[in-house]
């Protein structure tokens, strides 16, 4: 059975002058445009395709990728309003539609805003909301500490970002823990830091223990191979100018230069750290 607003693996049934019809299961043959039909495609081909509405309601294929699917929450920007709503650019020919009763407070053309993507349960036609908060919960949670997330950024709190977690879930992305500008609808690689007793998730940028030196690891390398092998900083520096410049905190400084130093890549000397060439 297909999916509306999904990508799906559907039959090429039969061609046509102006595209090919694809096997929706049943009767039901979905047409994929003539301009999205890859060259040499043959009936009984099998397709990735995307499922969408036309702007005259009919069921459209597309070999064109979105930038989102149903349950993806996404920045978008805002190419028209009515009185009704206001379209999305997600990447396709037909925009994407947020109702005005699905909007915060009246979205202005031009602007980007975090929406998520869902299914209209009357019409069965992709549109997005504002209103993400019903979407999001913590009960069940369906990750713990040290797992690897996909985070985006919801808004600014007192002590940190809160993220959505895998589309589902949200967490506190710390200030303490961030070392680069982030906006709204950024959406980075990142780690569970610690779950609390009441559901609430504490995350953190790039990767958790061990994994994390790694990558961090990498960093400083290419750091040092792009400053002629030297980098004036060591244990005395001042945490503020580690952040600025290697984006990290002190203790992963320590951490990665004690890996670094331990597998003989670098020496320490009294004013920094030294490349040493393979």
């Amino acid at each position: 059975m297909y999916k509306v607003g999904e990508y799906n693996q559907l039959k090429v049934k039969k061609e046509t002058d102006f595209g090919v019809y694809l096997d929706g299961g049943g009767d039901t043959e979905i047409l994929l445009p003539k301009r999205y039909v890859p060259d040499g495609t043959r009936p009984g081909d099998e397709l990735t395709v995307f499922l969408y509405h036309d702007s005259e309601n009919r069921l459209i294929a597309t070999t064109d990728k979105p930038k989102g699917v149903v349950g993806d929450i996404v920045s978008l920007k805002v190419v028209d309003t009515t009185h009704q709503g206001a379209f999305l650019d997600w990447g396709l020919a037909k925009d994407l539609f947020v109702p005005l009763s699905r909007q915060v407070s009246k979205m202005v053309k031009g602007q980007d805003y975090l929406v998520m993507i869902y299914l209209d349960e009357l019409t069965n036609r992709v549109a997005a909301t504002e209103k993400i908060d019903a979407y999001l919960s913590n009960d069940p949670l369906t990750v713990q500490e040290k797992d690897p997330v996909e985070l985006v950024i919801y808004r600014r709190s007192d002590i940190g970002f809160i993220t959505i977690i895998n589309n589902r879930h949200t967490g506190v992305l710390h200030y303490s823990d961030v070392f680069r500008p982030l906006d709204i609808g950024d959406r980075l690689q990142g780690f569970v830091k610690a779950v609390k007793e009441d559901g609430k998730v504490d995350v953190a940028p790039g990767q958790s223990g061990y994994n994390r030196v790694e990558d961090e690891a990498s960093r400083m390398l290419r750091l040092l191979r792009e400053n002629d092998g030297y980098l004036p900083y060591h244990d005395k520096s001042d945490p503020d100018e580690i952040r600025d410049f290697f984006g990290m905190s002190k203790k992963t400084f320590k951490m990665t230069v004690g890996a670094l130093y331990k597998q003989q890549k670098i020496e320490l000397t009294k004013t920094g750290i030294k490349l040493i060439e393979d």
